[in-house]
Order: C-alpha cells, then sequence, then structure tokens
C-alpha cells in the first residue's frame, strides 16, 4: 500500500511543479519515481530498510531521502513545500482529460476557479471559453473530460481491486481459521473497473474471523463488524466486505455473490423451469438442498457447463452451456511470450537485458522489444541510428541467452498525414512491427489506421481504441471499419494488457473473434514489473470469449514468424 502512496506524492509533486511552470525534467524526475514506485512488485519499505532503494531505476538519492523521509515520519517536506498555496482542489482537477496545468493556472487567477463546481460554472457562462489560447472547441473537450473523471472516480482500476484484495486473502490466510476464501463480485470476474470488494470465507469460528479481518494492518475504520459479517475501509478510502458462510452453501454463495445480475436471473429462471429454487444458499426441490457445496453442482443440478466467472455476463454464455458449447479459454499458463515492452533505448526505466531476465524468470520463449519511433521526442523515441546499435545489442544478447528469444520490432507511430514514422527499408528489416497513433487523435483516426494496416511491413496495430479508463475515452474511431480491413489485411489487433488500457475491450474481442481477426497481448510494459500486467489482458481476453487459437503469443516464434510472412504477402 505505501508503493501506491508515495506513487500519488510524486505524482502530485510533479502535478504541482507543473502547475507553477518550473523545469520540465524536474517534473519528469518526479513522474518517473511515482511510475516506478506504481510498479513495484515488492514493498518499498522492506526496500528502504535493507538499503536497496539505489537499486530501483529513477530513484536517485534525493528520492530515495524523501521516500525515507515519508515512511520514517509520515510526511514529506518536500511535498507539503511544493503544493502550500495551491489549493488541493486545483491539483485534483489535473487528472482531468484536456485541462493542462497552464490552462488551470490562468483559469484560477483570471476567473476565480478554485474547484470543480468553479470549473463546471465557467464552462457553462462562456467565460472559460473566452480565455487566451481556449475557445468552444477546447472548452468541449474539457467538459468530456469532466464527465469522464467523475465517472472513473465512482469505481476502483482492476489492478487496485486486485491488489488490496490479494493483500486481504494472503493475510486471513496466516491468521485465521479458514477452510475456503475467494473474492467475488466484479473482481472475480475481472472487471476492468470494481466498487466495493467482496470476499467469501467459510471457517469454524466465525465471529474470529471477522475480527481478524477488522485488525488488517491498513484498516482506517470499521463499518461492521458480527459473527458472519465485516466491513472495512482501508488506506485509499476502498470498503471491503467480508462474509461467512456455511460450507454447505459455499457454492451457491461463490456463484450467487459473483454475478452478473443478469446472468444470475437467468438461473433463477432455469431452476425454476426444472421445478427448483436457486438462492445463495444453495439450490432446494422443495425443502430439500440438492446443490450447494460447490459452484460445479449448481451448474450440473441446471443442466449447464460450468461457466467462467470471466463469462458471466449474460452475453451468451447461458445459452452456450445448455448446448455445452462454451469456448475452452486462454489460460495464463499458455502465454509464451509478450508482443509489446520498452527499454531505456526510449522512455522504460528498465533494459533489455533486464527485461530479458525477467521474462526468462516468467518462463516466456520469447519477447519483442518495441520502442517508440523518432517522432516520439517525448519517449526519447529512436532515430534509425540509434535503433540499428539497439539491434546490434540485441544480437549480442540473444548470443548470452538460454531459453528466450529477444525480437526486433518498433511501435511505429501512424502520423498525423498518415505516413509512418519509419521508412519501409526500416520496417522490413523489423521481426514484427507495431503500429500505432499517438497524435491527432480526432484527425481520421480510421483512415490512418486503415492505410497502415495496407502497409505490407505493417504486423500489429497497438491500442485500437486509444482509451485510458482513468481518463480518456479514445479516438474518433470506427472501429467496426478497422476490424473488417484488420480482417482483409490478415493485420493483428492488440490486446494492451496495461490495466488502465484493456484495449482492445472484452466486447470488441468478442467481434474480433467473430470475424477471424488474431489477437496480439502485450503489456506496453516500462519497466520489469510491467511484464506482470499480462494476467489483466489474458483476464480480458477470457471476457471476450478469446481461446488460444485466437491469440498470437500461445504460439512458438516460428509459427509466429510463418504466419507473418503469409499476412505480409496478402498486402503486396
Amino acid at each position: 500500500m505505501k508503493n501506491k502512496e508515495l506513487a500519488r506524492i510524486f505524482n502530485r509533486i510533479a502535478d504541482a511543479l507543473e502547475y507553477k511552470g518550473e523545469n520540465v525534467f524536474r517534473v519528469v524526475a518526479y513522474r518517473k519515481a511515482a511510475r516506478v514506485l506504481d510498479d513495484l512488485v515488492e514493498d518499498v519499505e522492506t526496500l528502504n530498510k535493507e538499503g536497496r532503494l539505489d537499486e530501483l531505476p529513477g530513484i536517485g538519492e534525493g528520492i530515495a531521502k524523501k521516500i525515507d523521509e515519508y515512511l520514517r515520519t509520515g510526511k514529506m517536506k518536500k511535498y507539503e513545500e511544493v503544493i502550500k498555496r495551491i489549493p488541493h482542489t486545483l491539483l485534483d482537477m489535473l487528472d482531468i482529460q484536456n485541462l493542462g496545468p497552464k490552462t488551470l493556472a490562468l483559469a484560477h487567477k483570471k476567473l476565480g476557479v478554485k474547484n470543480l463546481r468553479d470549473l463546471k460554472h465557467v464552462i457553462v457562462n462562456g467565460r472559460l471559453a473566452k480565455l487566451p489560447q481556449m475557445g468552444e472547441k477546447k472548452v468541449e473537450n474539457i467538459r468530456k473530460g469532466i464527465e469522464l473523471f467523475e465517472r472513473a472516480h465512482e469505481r476502483l482500476s482492476i489492478a487496485v481491486a486486485q491488489k488490496v484484495a490479494s493483500e486481504i486473502v494472503e493475510y486471513l490466510n496466516e491468521n485465521a481459521d479458514i477452510e475456503h476464501i475467494s473474492p467475488a463480485g466484479s473482481l472475480r470476474r475481472w472487471k476492468e473497473t470494481i466498487g466495493d470488494i467482496d470476499i467469501l470465507t467459510t471457517g469454524k469460528d466465525g465471529a474470529g474471523i471477522i475480527n481478524t479481518f477488522t485488525k488488517f494492518p491498513q484498516t482506517e475504520r470499521i463499518l461492521a463488524a458480527g459473527e458472519t459479517k465485516g466491513s472495512i475501509i482501508v488506506e485509499g478510502g476502498v470498503q471491503v466486505d467480508l462474509r461467512i458462510v456455511a460450507p454447505k452453501s459455499y457454492g451457491a454463495a461463490l456463484q450467487y455473490f459473483t454475478g452478473s445480475k443478469a446472468h444470475n436471473i437467468r438461473l433463477r429462471n432455469i431452476a425454476k423451469s426444472k421445478g427448483l429454487k436457486l438462492s445463495e444458499y444453495g439450490v432446494f426441490k422443495g425443502k430439500r438442498v440438492v446443490a450447494g457445496k460447490t459452484e460445479q453442482d449448481i451448474y450440473k443440478i441446471l443442466g449447464l457447463s460450468y461457466v467462467p466467472p470471466e463469462l458471466r455476463e449474460d452475453r451468451g454464455e447461458v445459452e452456450a452451456a445448455q448446448k455445452k458449447k462454451l469456448p475452452e479459454l486462454v489460460d495464463i499458463k499458455d502465454i509464451k511470450g509478450d508482443l509489446q515492452m520498452h527499454s531505456t533505448y526510449s522512455d522504460s526505466t528498465a533494459t533489455m537485458r533486464e527485461l530479458a531476465d525477467f521474462a526468462e524468470k516468467i518462463g516466456y520463449e520469447y519477447i519483442l522489444i518495441s520502442d517508440h519511433s523518432q517522432s516520439a521526442k517525448y519517449a526519447h523515441g529512436l532515430e534509425p541510428k540509434r535503433l540499428y546499435k539497439q539491434w546490434r545489442e540485441i544480437d549480442q544478447l540473444n548470443k548470452k541467452l538460454k531459453k528466450l528469444l529477444l525480437l526486433k520490432g518498433t511501435e511505429v507511430d501512424i502520423l498525423k498525414d498518415g505516413r509512418l514514422d519509419y521508412s519501409d527499408t526500416i520496417l522490413k528489416k523489423c521481426d514484427l512491427v507495431v503500429a500505432s497513433i499517438h497524435q491527432g487523435f480526432t484527425k481520421n483516426v480510421t483512415e490512418r489506421i486503415s492505410a497502415a494496416m495496407d502497409n505490407p511491413h505493417v504486423d500489429i496495430i497497438a491500442h485500437p481504441t486509444g482509451r485510458l479508463i482513468s481518463s480518456r475515452e479514445g479516438y474518433s474511431i470506427d472501429i467496426h471499419r478497422v476490424m473488417e480491413k484488420a480482417a482483409e489485411t490478415g493485420t493483428w489487433l492488440e490486446l494492451n494488457a496495461y490495466w488502465d488500457r484493456l484495449d482492445l475491450n472484452d466486447v470488441n474481442l468478442k467481434m474480433a473473434k467473430e470475424m477471424g481477426i488474431k489477437i496480439s497481448i502485450g503489456t506496453d510494459a516500462h519497466s520489469t514489473e510491467g511484464l506482470l500486467w499480462m494476467k489483466f489482458g489474458v483476464a480480458t481476453a477470457r471476457r471476450g470469449w478469446l481461446e488460444c487459437n485466437d491469440i498470437i503469443n500461445t504460439f512458438p516464434v516460428e509459427k509466429i514468424i510463418s504466419m507473418r510472412k503469409i499476412n505480409r504477402g496478402k498486402k503486396r
């Protein structure tokens, strides 16, 4: 939890410095430290105690001292210094898409904007549009950003919810007399955003389990503590509910509290048609319990194949389960490699060797190094000379690596005029080419992506809709037309596994599957820990009904290269 706290603090310092118009390199340094801490798997408190903070890329002596200060005292002088005289309500608004620090500073100085309510007011009365460099179009984009900001802050990201739930489950397993335990609700279904976290358990001493639960170290407030249910608020304002159920009802309760509501209604109707009653306590024939101990028993007695939690959205899974035609969903163990990541050659905190070593530990057979192309100045994009230097280093690393193959690639920008950021001479030398849009989000996006797919050297379109779940709706794009072009050209579409993208989403993935389009899963990692985001990608793939044959990185590298040659041949 301290990792996330410190990441938020360093991001807020960067926000404040940017708001004040201070040195851009200082802003970038704090942003980089925040990203490292946000991605960090190990506990920062442990690293600090062991004197190992200097092992983290992007954490220099100055940042390390600030981390130590906060962990010892609960405060950070630098943070207090930079936010002084800036209302916290203003800093919070910097998370709104399309509202930059310069615009916010001007709105505060000229219009007296101090909070979100003030900002909405000056949008409605037209005063914001009259500021220098503004206009109606920019204001409309800010208004849309506000709507997205408010929706996103009503729910947790899957990454935060999963981390909190995992820590609580691990804590309870070590400290309580628990027989079974599992997260439930939308978290178990791996939805991209979560409301409150629900956890279900069985155990002999319910009151004792609840008492242990309320003593979870990150608990800020206890809402309820009975013999069968407890509710707490943990650091960050997250509500967690724990329910204790009888072992004979555990399967029924887990099914019921996992949902979704629409899926559960379908099951209850099926039960009723068979003269049965389904509830969180079990399946009843009259007063007699005929199933309930396991979820598998629930589905079996209703005449259904077991439906994995990720599919329980009433999108056809019940009909498929009745016909015993549910897909054999991809599993994390099926993934043989990661097909998008970045190194220190562009804007990552990890070297290629560090990425390779981490990937070998995961058990991967290959990874694609796809650093940004030359026009991405903000990300230290590679001009051809540095790209060729990187490839020479990859050749040397491949001679040393025992089990892993590094693939030479690029994430080449699709420019505003539709051209690609590298020449075909360069692109044809890549093992795989990932093409993406990072600029001009409203300018002929569908046409630009379609044109890129006509290029014989483009293999993958990255994050096709361009959305950021917490802050950006995405490009102005006709995704169905893009998919039609992908099917026509044999181009693979990416499922970006970064938890704030998950792009393509589950609905679009199911549509892509139905159109015969292959999917590439890439973490878009900018650190070694970022490779662990693959679990979010696989979970989203499962929600999209994807099987191994739908996903190219379940194949060995030889098959991928062979498929690439066939696809490139189609475009000539």
